[in-house]
């Protein structure tokens, strides 16, 4: 038999060993179970540039750079469209415009003659929200309690003005009627008087005069805006809808506004002169237009 030492070593061993193993497996477990339950943490929310009045501060040149100037709902097959994008309606959560039943009728009729019923295609200005989606830049305008919009198309700009001031109802404006004010580091913008001479797309989406929009702009960081809009209209939609998108801080060299002209052509269509073709003058011939209405007057004098 071995001595009994030797036995009480042994012993002392394996008690030593199951032990070791035993506080082991609770610190792995341990281990596993909190990187299961612990949170991951979270990205610090941005803090934006402020005015002097402590108001985000959002000046600068800006862009959208998605297509829905082109179709809100760009993912759905239209005619003889294909899918080409995400919609970004976000509410209702199909992606789909809430149209009633006969104004969905007047959207489609819209579709089919978008080539000349398109208001923008008679140089309207773009109306709320769309002016916002174009591709063509547009500025920030922003002292302490004075927020101002500039568009390159068409000289089109609106002044947000404090919701203080009541809305001028019953006068109709391309552009609408603005009132804004602060939650937080987002500026909500109330938006009516938008008339129905706009549409909210190439695609044929419109709305009626009852149209009422709430814009959100809040910085996501130095130089993305994350835009929100929530349009209501009871003579068209079955029930408000909401649109979110984000706008882009323009960083080129040649971040500015460029004078954007739109003029009838002798043959009765209008058209876009940008200052960097050096061709528009001429194929806008002025002279061959004075000659047709020195000729129309002309005529109408000997009748």
């Amino acid at each position: 038999m071995p001595p009994a030492n030797m036995n009480r070593t042994a012993i002392l061993a394996r008690i030593a060993i199951r032990i070791l193993a035993a506080v082991l497996s609770v610190a792995v477990s341990a281990a596993s179970g909190a990187s299961q339950t612990l949170p991951a943490p979270k990205a610090p929310r941005f803090s934006p540039p402020r005015l002097a009045d402590g108001t985000p501060d959002l000046r600068g040149i800006w862009s959208s750079r998605s297509i829905a100037y082109a179709d809100l709902e760009s993912f759905v097959i239209r005619g003889d469209k294909k899918p080409s994008a995400q919609s970004i309606v976000v509410d209702p959560p199909d992606g789909k415009i809430p149209y009633l039943p006969e104004a969905r009728k007047q959207r489609d009729q819209n579709f089919k003659n978008r080539a000349s019923a398109d208001p923008a295609n008679k140089c309207y200005q773009a109306g709320i929200p769309r002016a916002v989606l174009l591709p063509t830049l547009f500025q920030i305008v922003q002292s302490p309690g004075n927020f101002a919009f500039v568009y390159t198309d068409n000289h089109s700009y609106r002044i947000v003005e404090p919701e203080t001031l009541a809305h001028d109802d019953g006068i109709d404006f391309f552009m609408g009627d603005s009132r804004g004010h602060w939650e937080g580091d987002t500026l909500v913008v109330d938006v009516t008087d938008l008339g129905n001479q706009t549409w909210l797309d190439q695609d044929g989406d419109f709305h009626s005069d009852q149209l009422h929009v709430v814009e959100r702009y809040t910085m996501r960081d130095a130089n993305t805006i994350s835009y929100e809009a929530r349009l209501d209209d009871a003579k068209t939609f079955a029930r408000p809808w909401t649109i979110r998108t984000s706008l882009y801080r323009y960083l080129g060299p040649d971040a500015r506004i460029t004078e954007d002209e739109c003029l009838e052509g002798s043959d009765g269509s209008w058209h876009h002169l940008s200052p960097y073709d050096q061709k528009a003058l001429l194929r806008h011939d002025y002279k061959a237009e004075l000659a047709a209405e020195a000729k129309a007057l002309a005529a109408a004098a000997k009748q």
